[in-house]
């Protein structure tokens, strides 16, 4: 029997790798960092988290908890370990970013049968093989992706969001508080810099507005214009401050910025809008501005941010950084079971599918890694039925109008319609019966795969 090789040792690499390996399938992972490095990662850790800390809601009634819960029934290695370097984040489940990289990376050099080789592959090979080199794919490999697909590569620009240092936030102006009072704190688990009053809040998306962007890089110059001035390739789901602030003054109160469930203590009245920090570390000496995902340049982060209540003297750690993601035309090149429509040995996994958010990673890299292993030893491949997040992550993938194809989360809309819904049920209910349909057909489904 062939090695599998997985390319990429990222979420879905990792992940894909482990599952395998899980299997009993020889696994040979190749991670290019830290030889080679994508200009965003930080460490040569494997699965390192680069946008955000969080990865989601744990509330079981979510699209976010329920991807969760199935992969916790399918006996996921991130989940795992991501429950084991949590920090407090209200009801959803973020990490100690730093140790969960290196709790992964100790995990996959520890297991027999997974071989870690620390090199670029600059062209797809033959065999069987997982590529899950992720948004900041090479541009060797993104030319071998481009020549094997005959397509050219869909893409948009990313953005990451600042880190600051907890002991320069202003906690005489700042406030601890989860939405609506959940977290494992009796204060709260977020820091939260309220402004007070609509023109404070006006005079900072003012600034917003004017303050300098880094000019893109030549990633797609000829696209530059369209970019910096539609927002027409960023991904909607994670759009720079800069940019929502500049779709209407009180995009931001209604969107990352919204005040709701966040009363101030020290103040009768609501806040008008609110800040985010999320902590990032187990340490809790380093917190990440929720939503604030930025293309300004660093010394007008430095301007701009500062002019948030509490962050007068804010000290940043990271600042946020813009980058271009590429995924490929999956609806075109992919089946449902992530394997290529025109070679069976081919797997692709994770945001290079167009799955967007660190859960739907993982889901496609357990996907990929444990069908490139049934394909191995001889078994039918598994398809999760479309009423499970999972499958609906992955026929949204690959049955996508190229037209309007966006990188997707999951989500309750892209799951088939319920049946029988009570007249009056409520947004809530319809997510529960989701939910519970969801859990019996993953049940029937397990059933029916003898080897899980």
């Amino acid at each position: 029997m062939r090695d599998l090789i997985i390319i990429g040792g990222g979420l879905a690499g990792s992940e894909a790798a482990w599952q395998a390996a899980q299997h009993g399938i020889k696994v040979k992972l190749y991670e290019m960092r830290p030889g080679t490095s994508t200009g965003a990662h930080r460490t040569e850790y494997l699965a390192e988290l680069v946008c955000s800390n969080s990865l989601g809601s744990n509330l079981a009634d979510r699209a976010s908890g329920l991807l969760k819960t199935e992969l916790h029934r399918l006996h996921s290695l991130l989940l795992e370990v991501a429950g084991q370097s949590c920090v407090p984040a209200g009801a959803a489940l973020a990490v100690d970013r730093e140790l969960f990289s290196r709790m992964v990376t100790d995990r996959i050099l520890a297991h027999p049968n997974i071989e870690l080789i620390r090199q670029e592959v600059p062209v797809i090979p033959d065999g069987p093989v997982v590529v899950a080199s992720g948004p900041l794919t090479s541009d060797h490999l993104s030319k071998s992706i481009a020549n094997y697909s005959g397509q050219e590569h869909l893409y948009f620009y990313d953005a990451i969001s600042p880190i600051v240092a907890a002991d320069s936030i202003d906690m005489n102006i700042a406030y601890r508080a989860s939405r609506w009072g959940t977290g494992d704190h009796d204060e709260g688990d977020y820091i939260n810099c309220p402004f007070h009053n609509k023109d404070e809040y006006l005079a900072f998306v003012n600034q917003l507005r004017n303050a300098e962007r880094i000019k893109l890089h030549n990633f797609e110059q000829d696209l530059e214009k369209g970019v910096t001035a539609g927002d027409d390739h960023f991904f909607e789901g994670c759009l720079p401050v800069e940019i929502i602030a500049g779709r209407g003054e009180k995009a931001l109160a209604f969107g990352p910025m919204r005040p709701l469930g966040l009363h101030d203590p020290k103040i009768a009245r609501p806040p008008y809008a609110v800040v985010q920090l999320r902590q990032d570390n187990l340490a809790a000496d380093l917190y990440n501005m929720v939503g604030f995902q930025t293309n300004l340049t660093f010394s007008e982060q430095r301007r701009v941010l500062r002019l948030i209540p509490g962050l007068e003297k804010a000290e940043f750690e990271r600042y946020g950084q813009m980058h271009r993601n590429t995924f490929i035309a999956s609806p075109k090149l992919l089946l449902p079971t992530l394997q290529a429509k025109t070679r069976d040995d081919l797997f692709f996994a994770g945001q290079i599918t167009g799955v967007e958010g660190y859960m739907g990673n993982i889901a496609t890299g357990l996907l990929a890694g444990s069908n490139a292993a049934r394909l191995l030893s001889g078994k039918t491949l598994m398809e999760f039925p479309q009423e499970t997040m999972i499958g609906a992550l992955c026929h949204y993938v690959t049955h996508a109008d190229m037209k309007n194809f966006q990188p997707m989360k999951a989500n309750f809309g892209i799951l088939p319609p319920l049946a029988n819904i009570p007249a009056k049920s409520t947004k809530r209910d319809r997510a529960e019966l989701f939910v519970a349909r969801a859990k019996n057909y993953m049940e029937s489904f397990m059933l029916e795969n003898d080897d899980n």
